[in-house]
């Protein structure tokens, strides 16, 4: 097999292979292909090293606050020398930036029981952990093409249980770590072989239950258990390795020192947290091809369609949840829309969010991410027209004219042009959007 076929294969024929073509095993392996090909490419294709960057800010900003919860819990639970012990563990290779950490996590807690801390420093600290985690939100939406966002109620009560809960899991599990080591000292030599087993791959184990909880809990639809259990895996796998590479390059790190002196903490530091986010990142592309790996495959690459095409696709889809209403049938969902009209998801996805901001459908879950998204009219149906439908989305924007000086465009040619728009809008309001239904 020459390179140009290998080539030719993983560009073209992959795409078009069917699950007729072979057997179950094979084309399941196609499948894996697939999903990783489309993932990277995807991966590489979008902003999301940008994300992984902004990520990276943003959880400097707020590491000193997260990290004083976790140790608050700690000291109730009486576990405080422990998590101390396990964060230093953690930055092995670079112990100057966990004694600062701790410091400053010891400075704060200090602080904030003699009551020195309150109001409005409280609240800048408590600012900056919202914000990492509503850009993290962002950032998983985007990569699932999730245009609407959770309401502020839910918003608040999601964001509070994670920020306490996710400290309380981490002290639990180091709970339970103390606890397993000490008993296999008592068990005997045949226990404490496979308990030591057990606590070595208590890491990977633990990390890979965190990512699969995030990815499904994270963006603002439903992620499927089956979609996000390897991508988790494969990240929690990838973070312990990533881990015990920056722990073990000491020599690497030391000559970095060498050059840079103590600043050479902070770069590292960044480093770093780039690498896990672009980890965690890649993962939810994984997450997110392989839940709609059926759908992209009919477009294995990013497409971008014109005005003219989108015109027309909006009309198709707005036919259908017109006229799936007036025959007093139950909201549209976008697969639904997709199986039925044969667009591409990400393209249903993109041109629902048009429609919705135009104000022509409305989404009746009301952005609640435990039921599937549905559509239906936003308004009576027979005063929904082809010429209303093209005039609102043509004006769909957050920024207006209303800093421009419209007198220039009152001369004979413009008026000419109104005109003949206004002409063009009022013909297609001939054609109801009903009658675009395909039969």
């Amino acid at each position: 097999m020459s390179l140009k076929s290998i080539v030719r294969f993983f560009k073209y024929d992959i795409w078009h292979i069917k699950r007729e073509d072979l057997s179950s095993p094979l084309f399941f392996l196609v499948n894996v292909l697939r999903t990783i090909l489309l993932a990277i490419r995807a991966f590489t294709d979008t902003r999301i090293m940008r994300s992984a960057a902004a990520l990276s800010f943003s959880t400097m900003m707020a590491l000193v606050p997260m990290v004083a919860v976790v140790f608050a819990i700690a000291r109730g639970f009486g576990f405080s020398k422990h998590i101390e012990t396990w964060f230093r563990d953690l930055l092995a290779s670079q112990p100057q930036v966990a004694e600062v950490i701790i410091g400053f996590v010891n400075s704060y807690l200090v602080n904030v029981k003699s009551g020195i801390i309150l109001g409005f420093g409280l609240l800048v600290m408590l600012y900056t952990v919202i914000m990492l985690i509503s850009n993290v939100e962002n950032t998983f939406n985007d990569i699932w093409n999730v245009k609407s966002s959770r309401g502020i109620m839910r918003t608040v009560l999601d964001y509070v249980a994670f920020f306490f809960l996710l400290p309380i899991v981490v002290v639990v599990t180091s709970g339970v770590s103390i606890f397993v080591t000490t008993m296999s000292g008592r068990m005997g030599e045949l226990v404490a072989p496979m308990v030591s087993m057990g606590i070595k791959m208590a890491p990977y184990v633990i990390m890979s239950l965190i990512f699969i909880a995030i990815y499904m809990f994270m963006p603002n639809t439903k992620v499927k258990f089956s979609s996000a259990f390897w991508p988790g895996i494969l990240a929690g796998v990838a973070m312990q390795v990533l881990q015990l590479f920056y722990i073990h390059s000491q020599v690497w790190v030391t000559s970095y020192n060498a050059i840079y002196g103590s600043f050479a903490a902070l770069p590292l530091f960044m480093l770093w947290l780039q690498l896990s986010w672009t980890i965690c990142l890649f993962g939810v592309q994984l997450c997110y091809t392989n839940q709609n790996l059926e759908q992209l495959t009919l477009v294995p690459y990013n497409t971008r369609i014109g005005q003219k095409y989108q015109i027309m696709l909006s009309a198709l889809l707005l036919s259908m949840i017109c006229k799936r209403f007036e025959q007093g049938k139950k909201p549209c969902t976008p697969l639904e829309l997709k199986m039925e009209s044969g667009i591409p998801t990400h393209i249903v996805s993109n041109l629902l969010y048009q429609l919705e901001k135009a104000k022509l459908i409305v989404d009746v879950t009301g952005g609640d991410k435990d039921k599937m998204q549905s559509y239906m009219p936003a308004e009576d149906i027979a005063n929904i027209n082809l010429g209303v439908m093209v005039d609102r989305l043509e004006t769909v924007g957050g920024w207006t004219m209303d800093d421009v000086d419209l007198k220039q465009f009152r001369s004979e040619n413009w008026v000419k042009a109104f005109k003949i728009r206004k002409e063009y809008l009022d013909r297609l309001g001939e054609v109801k959007v009903t009658d675009l239904y395909p039969c």
